[in-house]
Order: C-alpha cells, then sequence, then structure tokens
C-alpha cells in the first residue's frame, strides 16, 4: 500500500471500473476536469504498448476555490488524480490522498480543507468494489 494514496484491485474489467469512479465522484460532488490515456500516449509519442492507463483530475469545485483562497499558488497540486489501470490480468483502482500531499505546504487552513477533500475521495473509493 502506498501512503500517498488509497489502491485496490478490482474484479471489475478496465472500462466498468473507469464508468464506477465517475459515478461514485460524481455522487461526492466531484466533476473530471482532465482524462489523459497514458497508453494512447505512449503508444503515439513512443510508438510502445503497454496496459490500459488512465489518469482521471477530479475537481470539488467549490472546495478547489477554498483551496486557492487559502493558498493561491495550490493550482500547482490540483486536481485531484485518480488512475484506472490493468495489471496482471486484473483492474488496479489508486485514488490520491490530498491530506498527504498538501503536508508539504506549510498552511492549516490548506490541510483543513485537503482533510475534508480526503473524506469525500475515501468515501466514493470505498463504494467501488
Amino acid at each position: 500500500m502506498i501512503n500517498y494514496g488509497f489502491t485496490k484491485a478490482l474484479n471489475v474489467p478496465y472500462g466498468k471500473a473507469v464508468g464506477l469512479v465517475r459515478e461514485v465522484l460524481k455522487k461526492e460532488g466531484f466533476g473530471i476536469l482532465t482524462q489523459i490515456d497514458v497508453r494512447k500516449i505512449i503508444k503515439e509519442k513512443l510508438g510502445l504498448d503497454m496496459s490500459k492507463y488512465i489518469i482521471l483530475g477530479a475537481c470539488s469545485p467549490p472546495n478547489a476555490y477554498r483551496a486557492i483562497l487559502t493558498e493561491e499558488n495550490i493550482g500547482l497540486m490540483l486536481p485531484c488524480n485518480v488512475i484506472v489501470y490493468e495489471k496482471g490480468g486484473q483492474t488496479v483502482l489508486s485514488f490520491i490522498r490530498p491530506a498527504v500531499a498538501m503536508q508539504m505546504v506549510d498552511n492549516a487552513e490548506l490541510q483543513k480543507v485537503a482533510e475534508e477533500v480526503e473524506g469525500k475521495l475515501k468515501k466514493a473509493f470505498d463504494a467501488i468494489q
């Protein structure tokens, strides 16, 4: 287990897992700002094959706004990344832990926002089986 994220293997196909992630994040007030198909980019740019791997940039607009008001340069660390990938015949899911990521910024108010966001992300993460 990585300490900067929540990670688990799933017993669902990759495509279904990506759809489930979108659904549970939406229920917790997150939208997807970015979607990076790493596999496709590696193929296009390097001509190499790799397993399916997607990075979703999740954002809770009210919390992003609060974070930016608290620490203007925090945009360097937004949005919250969620990854879904295939490994060894399984689908793997990982969500960032904002409270851990924001420890590098010495701002108590920002840490409070990060802890709230992490709670919502953990709830969404736990909802996916």
